[in-house]
């Protein structure tokens, strides 16, 4: 190797370097900003001062509406919304920052565009832009203060500590084409009750039933059992009607509800339990063998991504057991033993092994698609002789060892809750 060739391998074994270096710092400021990261301390202040920095600003701008307050406080609010909205700008040009591990099989540009496009994207930008445009566009400041509500979009971020508040997202996505029957039926009735009630009245109160617009507001009003009270028939046949229509409506508003509590039901029932026709079994340790085309090999234990609450707790390579540490490199033939954390009282915490069987639900589907707990994270699939390390996009099939970690175990040493997986 001429002596121009090996400064080239260096240039390049140094660019290689400042790359992945990148990638790591990349990769840990965008676990800090994500929502429910909790396995650093830092992570965790992060996300306390996200969110108290959105109660604070939202509670300012409720208080700041009472002009007695407003009055003596009015100073204090502003200070509170500059703040907070400096934080909100700093969060978005972080997460600018963190596109590409959001969307890791994009370039970096590509992923910028994705998240700023995104709804998630756009209500970050609109927590802070409607405070600065005033200033260049004074004409507009009522319309931009009215924008100013987007941020309170960003509470629904809280949903990625708990199941319960993302389950009425994946409710109505489940139940959408049962949902879209039912509102079609309700508007079909509202139209005709309201023509209906327009032939019917416009004669007796013909400035009240103007036009068939005035029949809709009072179907509206009873078929969804507000009754505001401004209009109202006065004739026989109208009141008559006006009952039918009534009970109608009770029953038409019945349909979606019904709809979406049997869903609920349902969705916490997937995640109480496991999914149907699989074999699971709870293990304290997984024994891997790489194989040559293993992902893993050459790779270090700090860029397997394994849950924090887990561990590699031994590599068996040939005769020698070697105790790892983070800078231990894979190597084809390694067996690797990966359990829990010990917690107090040293009680190893569980990994469960699931065997997709035939019939299992979640063949064909990618593991973003799984409905299954925030707390449940699959850390590995085995498939054949094959070590697939997980990703979003990774598809399941017939046969998969599926291998789960609940960290709501890591986080409640003292009683074992029940797996929660759909």
């Amino acid at each position: 190797m001429t002596r121009e060739n090996r400064k080239q391998t260096g240039r390049d074994a140094e660019r290689t370097a400042r790359q992945a270096a990148f990638l790591r710092r990349q990769h840990r400021l965008f676990k800090m900003v994500s929502v429910g990261v909790v396995d650093d301390p830092v992570n965790r202040a992060y996300d306390i001062l996200s969110t108290a920095a959105l109660i604070a600003n939202l509670t300012a701008a409720v208080l700041n509406t009472f002009e007695n307050l407003r009055m003596q406080y009015g100073g204090l609010f502003l200070a509170i919304e500059t703040v907070t909205v400096f934080f909100f700008a700093v969060d978005y040009v972080l997460r600018i920052m963190t596109a590409g591990a959001l969307y890791p099989d994009r370039s970096q540009g590509q992923a910028i565009f994705s998240y700023v496009t995104s709804a998630a994207g756009l209500i970050d930008m609109m927590s802070f832009l409607p405070y600065a445009l005033p200033f260049f566009f004074p004409a507009g400041m009522a319309a931009f203060r009215m924008f100013r509500v987007i941020r309170i979009l960003r509470l629904f971020r809280i949903n990625a500590y708990y199941d319960s508040l993302n389950v009425i997202t994946e409710v109505i996505s489940s139940k959408k084409q049962q949902l879209l029957s039912s509102v079609f039926i309700i508007l079909t009735l509202m139209l005709a009750s309201s023509l209906c009630m327009y032939s019917l009245e416009h004669d007796a109160q013909p400035d009240v039933f103007v036009n068939a617009f005035s029949g809709i507001w009072w179907s509206v009003s009873t078929l969804l059992t507000v009754g505001y009270g401004d209009i109202y028939p006065v004739t026989t046949m109208g009141k008559i009607f006006s009952i039918i229509i009534t009970f109608l409506g009770v029953g038409m508003v019945a349909i979606p509800t019904g709809i979406i509590s049997a869903g609920f039901v349902e969705q916490y029932t997937r995640l109480q339990k496991l999914g149907d026709y699989a074999a699971a079994e709870d293990l304290r340790f997984i024994h891997v063998k790489l194989q040559r085309r293993d992902k893993w090999n050459g790779k270090t234990i700090n860029d397997l991504g394994l849950p924090r609450e887990s561990i590699l707790a031994a590599v068996q390579r040939g005769p020698e057991m070697i105790v790892p540490h983070g800078d231990t490199i894979l190597q084809p033939g390694d067996l690797l033993v990966i359990g829990a954390r010990p917690r107090a009282g040293d009680r190893l915490l569980k990994v469960t092994e699931l065997v997709l069987n035939k019939h299992n639900r979640w063949n064909g589907r990618r593991i973003g698609d799984l409905n299954i707990s925030r707390q449940t994270y699959v850390i590995m699939i085995k498939r054949g002789r094959e070590t697939i390390i997980p990703k979003g996009d990774t598809v399941l099939l017939e046969g998969d060892r599926v291998y789960l970690f609940d960290r709501s175990q890591a986080e409640n040493p003292g009683e074992t809750p029940p797996t929660r997986l759909g």
